[in-house]
């Protein structure tokens, strides 16, 4: 029981939203989780489902995503370990406002919603983070408004293929995105088709942008994609 209880402890603390939490309270919290597996494809949580748990993923990568009503995807983007999936609903008690579903093998420590109230209302650092991360969400959202209202297919790729490349960029003039997005992933979050998507990246590629890496892919030279992201591109 201590082993176990040490493993979900050593989950809960790579969470960037739990970093200040001491290691008591971590244990407290991990008292309060319950732990769910879930397969690949499965689904987490539904849209304008009721229901305020929070699932804080220990491990693996989850799709957060909508479908419109003609059946076209919108994908928003993928959780990785160590992020949260249903925390709004927790907040303001109201439905679910995406499906989230897991993209790999997925291990989560579920804490119900007034648990999580409690925890924002009593750990004030836990509180910043969390301001933190919504201000962060809705800049991105802020982003992809911008580039759908204003940016032809074209540069919505390269935009997007940018944003990715920055996300794992050391600071250097390259960066490896690890996987290598798929091309109905990039499709669903720019709004266009697969098939635009695949041509977009293999004319980057002629141009020496973006090379194949093991299963990632490598972005040569980030500051020419970015001149090409802001350059002209036909409205669609």
């Amino acid at each position: 029981m201590v082993a176990s209880v040490q493993m979900s402890t050593l989950g809960l603390a790579r969470a960037p939203l739990l970093a200040d939490l001491s290691q008591d309270r971590l244990n407290d919290l991990a008292g309060r989780c319950t732990w769910r597996r879930f397969e690949p494809g499965q689904a987490i949580v539904s849209r304008n489902a009721t229901g305020g748990e929070v699932h804080l993923i220990v491990d693996g990568r989850v799709r957060i995503h909508v479908y419109a009503a003609d059946g076209r995807e919108v994908l928003f983007t993928h959780v990785q370990e160590g992020g949260i999936v249903g925390d709004f609903a927790a907040v303001d008690g109201g439905p679910r406002t995406t499906d989230a579903h897991a993209s790999s093998r997925v291990l989560s420590a579920s804490l119900r919603a007034p648990d999580f109230r409690t925890l924002l209302r009593e750990e004030p650092r836990v509180e910043e983070r969390y301001v933190r991360y919504l201000l962060g969400l809705v800049r991105s959202l802020t982003d992809r408004v911008i580039e759908l209202s204003t940016l032809g297919v074209q540069n919505r790729i390269r935009s997007e293929v940018l944003r990715l490349a920055r996300g794992t960029s050391n600071g250097s003039n390259s960066a490896q995105i690890m996987p290598a997005p798929r091309h109905a992933d990039l499709a669903a979050q720019v709004g266009t088709t697969r098939e635009q998507v695949t041509r977009e990246l293999s004319s980057l590629a002629r141009q020496g942008l973006l090379e194949k890496d093991g299963s990632g892919m490598l972005v040569t030279d980030l500051r020419r994609l970015e001149e090409l992201a802001c350059g002209s591109g036909g409205r669609a």
